[in-house]
C-alpha cells in the first residue's frame, strides 16, 4: 500500500493522473485556511488544499508562497522583486503538526466539485509541480498562496462559478484590506503604508480581495456552482482541524508610531526654540537629514529599480526627495547653500496641503514627520520666526 501511494504521488507530481483520475469520484478536496500569526511573515495567515484519496491513504497538502532563506543574494533579489517563489507539498499529518506547534487555528472546508472538476485540480496542481513551473515570482496582491487557489479553482469549475452580485459602494482599497489584517502590528503597518504606492489604494472588487486567505475563505464560501439542477456551494461549512485562542496584543499607545512622532515633533520643536548652540543645531539636522536621506533613497529605489509593483508610484516621493540627499551633504562639507533647503520646505508643505487630494493614502504617523522637515528646513532656509527667534536671542546672549 506504501509502495502505490508513492507511485500515485508520482504520477500526480509528473502529471500523469490517469490512473488517478479513474477514481476521482472517492476523491475529496479541501480548502485549508491557517490563521494568522503575530510576526510579519505570517500576520496574513496562509491558504492550502488538501488532496485526500481514502482508498489510497492518499492525504497531501499543496500550498503556495514558499521561498528559501538560503537562496543566493535573498535580501537582494528580494527587494528587487525577483526572490522566485515556488508550491510546495507535504504529508497532511506533518502539515497539520506544524501549525499545532505554532498553535494557529488550521479551518477546513470540504470543496463541492465534481469528478471532472476535481480532475481538473489535479492535474493543474500536477503541472505547477512540474520542475518548469515549480517556480514563480511572487506578487503580493495578485499572485500568492491565495489567488493561485482562487485561479484553480476558477479554471476548474469554468463558467459555472457563480459569485455574488457586486457591490460597488462597498470596496474597500487594496491597501485597506492589509492594513486591518496588520492591526496586531502598528510599525508593520507604517512600513508598508509608506512603501506602497498608489497601486495599494486600487479599490478591490469581490475577487480581489481574495487575495488574503481569510478573504479567500469568506469570499469562495459566497460563490457557488451553477448546475442544471440548481446551485451548488462552492466550500461546505467550516470544520475546525486544530483551535487556538487569538493571540493577545495589547495596545500600547505610548509604543504607537503616531505617538512616538508626534512627541519627537514636540521635543524638536522647543530644541529649535531653546537651543541657540550652533554646533547642537548643525549635528542635530545632519543627524534628521541623513535618515530623511537615506528614506528618499528608498523611495527612488521603490519607485525605479524594483520589479515589485505595488512599490511603483509611491508619492511619498514628494517629500523624501533626492535634494534630500544634496542637502545632507552640504550640512556634512559644512556649506551653507540655503536653496536646497528652500526646495525641500516648499515640496514638504505642497506634500502636506495636497493630502486630501492626491490619490494615495498616507500613514498618520508619517505627518509629525514631514513637520519635522518643514521645522528644520525652515529654520535652515534662513526664513519664517525660528530663524528670526533663534538670531535674536544670539543677540540677547552677546549684549
Amino acid at each position: 500500500m506504501h509502495r502505490l501511494a508513492s507511485l500515485l504521488f508520482f504520477l500526480i507530481c509528473f502529471g500523469s493522473v490517469s490512473s488517478f483520475s479513474q477514481e476521482t469520484d472517492s476523491t475529496e478536496i479541501f480548502l485549508l485556511t491557517v490563521s494568522p500569526a503575530i510576526d510579519p511573515a505570517s500576520i496574513y495567515g496562509h491558504s492550502a488544499i488538501r488532496i485526500v484519496k481514502p482508498s489510497l491513504g492518499f492525504d497531501r497538502v499543496y500550498s503556495w508562497g514558499v521561498y528559501d532563506f538560503n537562496t543566493t543574494n535573498f535580501v537582494w533579489k528580494f527587494a528587487k522583486g525577483r526572490l522566485k517563489y515556488r508550491i510546495a507539498d507535504d504529508e497532511y499529518a506533518r502539515f497539520i503538526q506544524q501549525y499545532d506547534e505554532e498553535q494557529r487555528t488550521v479551518i477546513s472546508q470540504k470543496i463541492n466539485l465534481g469528478p471532472g472538476e476535481k480532475n481538473t485540480v489535479i492535474r493543474l496542481i500536477s503541472l505547477n509541480l512540474q520542475p518548469e513551473n515549480m517556480f514563480y515570482l511572487y506578487d503580493f496582491f495578485y499572485d500568492n498562496c491565495a489567488t493561485r487557489i482562487r485561479d484553480i479553482l476558477e479554471k476548474a469549475v469554468g463558467g459555472k462559478l457563480v459569485y455574488p452580485a457586486e457591490n460597488t459602494l462597498v470596496q474597500p482599497s487594496l491597501r485597506e484590506l492589509i492594513n486591518e489584517a496588520q492591526r496586531p502590528m502598528p510599525w508593520l503597518t507604517l512600513g508598508t503604508d509608506l512603501l506602497i504606492g498608489t497601486p495599494g489604494d486600487t479599490r478591490a472588487g469581490f475577487r480581489e480581495r481574495m487575495f488574503l486567505p481569510k478573504s479567500l475563505s469568506g469570499n469562495l464560501s459566497l460563490a457557488g456552482i451553477q448546475y442544471q439542477q440548481g446551485r451548488l456551494p462552492l466550500l461546505q461549512k467550516p470544520v475546525k482541524m486544530l483551535s487556538y485562542p487569538e493571540p493577545e496584543t495589547g495596545k500600547n499607545i505610548l509604543l504607537s508610531p503616531l505617538f512616538i512622532f508626534s512627541t519627537l515633533f514636540i521635543l524638536i520643536m522647543l530644541l529649535s526654540l531653546l537651543v541657540k548652540n550652533q554646533v547642537f543645531n548643525h549635528y542635530l539636522d545632519f543627524f534628521l537629514f541623513f535618515v530623511f536621506s537615506l528614506l528618499a533613497m528608498l523611495m527612488l529605489f521603490c519607485n525605479f529599480f524594483t520589479d515589485h509593483q505595488a512599490m511603483k508610484f509611491n508619492l511619498n516621493i514628494i517629500w523624501l526627495n533626492p535634494f534630500l540627499l544634496i542637502a545632507c551633504i552640504s550640512l556634512f562639507i559644512k556649506s551653507r547653500p540655503t536653496a536646497w533647503f528652500r526646495i525641500i520646505l516648499f515640496t514638504s508643505i505642497v506634500f502636506l496641503l495636497a493630502l486630501p487630494f492626491i490619490p494615495q493614502s498616507v500613514n498618520a504617523a508619517l505627518i509629525p514627520l514631514i513637520l519635522v522637515l518643514i521645522l528644520r528646513s525652515a529654520w535652515r532656509s534662513r526664513l519664517g520666526f525660528l530663524n528670526t527667534l533663534s538670531i535674536r536671542r544670539s543677540n540677547e546672549g552677546i549684549r
